[in-house]
């Protein structure tokens, strides 16, 4: 596999940096993944406008105009064999001397690369996963894709002991998302998210349901959702470019609604392959 680092195209396993990069040493430097179908970037306008948004948070000048981004990217995508990607890209503050201030005339450093954009199956559709739940106990700026990421990876890893495939998290008593994607919950045929906030990264997927739950006149809402909706829900999801709609039928233990994939996950989950033919492969 083919990535870039700091200006060059080189195979991946020869891509190397310093170990005093402040990525390294601090975890100081943002991050952004950008779904790819047919080597077709989805939605890549929105995904450089979130990584400024990133970079602006962290007070880091973006390195790159918008169409230099892109023609990396379009470059990066072209020298894959693979069609169907997850493009990775991660910007840190660049090499310096250790010292929590930040650096002065350092030059940040880019790296990108890219790997295949592996989905579920309909089998694992057709069955559902089961989550936990945890107290989130994260910073309070998610919103920022940041590479330190240690507090997402502790609730995953709950999940993993548990024979789990998604911690959900709750904050104050409210729903926030999951360890590694966004959650919805189905109540009485209405589609429920949780709206955006500091407290959460809403990914792609996030904004393309509710696209779709508009285009086709299913009922939604975006609002603050509490533990108890969360735990009576008929229906509850996890959503992410790779999971794509996955539906949890078990939370703790415990069966959500019918222990089963409900109806509205599959319909959406219908919705969303076709979008996926018609939009994102076009």
């Amino acid at each position: 596999m083919s990535a870039y680092l700091n200006g060059q195209f080189l195979p991946l396993a020869e891509a190397k940096v310093s170990a005093l990069d402040r990525g390294f040493v601090f975890g100081d430097g943002v991050y952004e993944l950008i779904p790819v179908y047919s080597k077709k970037p989805f939605r890549l306008d929105e995904h450089l406008r979130r990584l400024q948004g990133s970079l602006d948070g962290i007070r880091l000048r973006n390195p790159h105009e918008t169409g230099v981004w892109r023609e990396l990217i379009l470059r990066l995508v072209e020298l894959q064999d693979f069609a169907d990607q997850s493009v990775y890209i991660q910007v840190t503050r660049g090499v310096a001397p250790r010292d929590h201030a930040f650096p002065q005339g350092v030059p940040p450093t880019v790296f990108m690369f890219s790997q295949p954009l592996v989905t579920s199956t309909p089998a694992q559709k057709a069955a559902g996963v089961c989550a936990v739940s945890a107290v989130d106990n994260r910073w309070l700026r998610c919103n920022i894709k940041a590479i330190s990421l240690l507090a997402n990876i502790l609730l995953r890893q709950q999940a993993v002991d548990a024979d789990c495939a998604e911690t959900v998290m709750l904050r104050d008593g409210f729903l926030t998302e999951g360890a590694a994607s966004n959650i919805f919950v189905v109540k009485d045929g209405v589609l429920r998210a949780p709206p955006p906030s500091s407290l959460m990264l809403t990914g792609v997927t996030y904004d393309v349901v509710l696209e779709l739950a508009a285009a086709h006149g299913i009922p939604h809402e975006v609002r603050a959702i509490s533990e108890a909706e969360v735990r009576s829900a008929d229906e509850l999801w996890m959503t992410s470019s790779t999971k794509e709609i996955m539906a949890i039928v078990k939370l703790d233990g415990v069966p959500v609604g019918a222990g089963v994939p409900g109806p509205l996950a599959q319909r959406m989950d219908g919705l969303y392959q076709a979008f996926k033919q018609q939009v994102m492969r076009a």
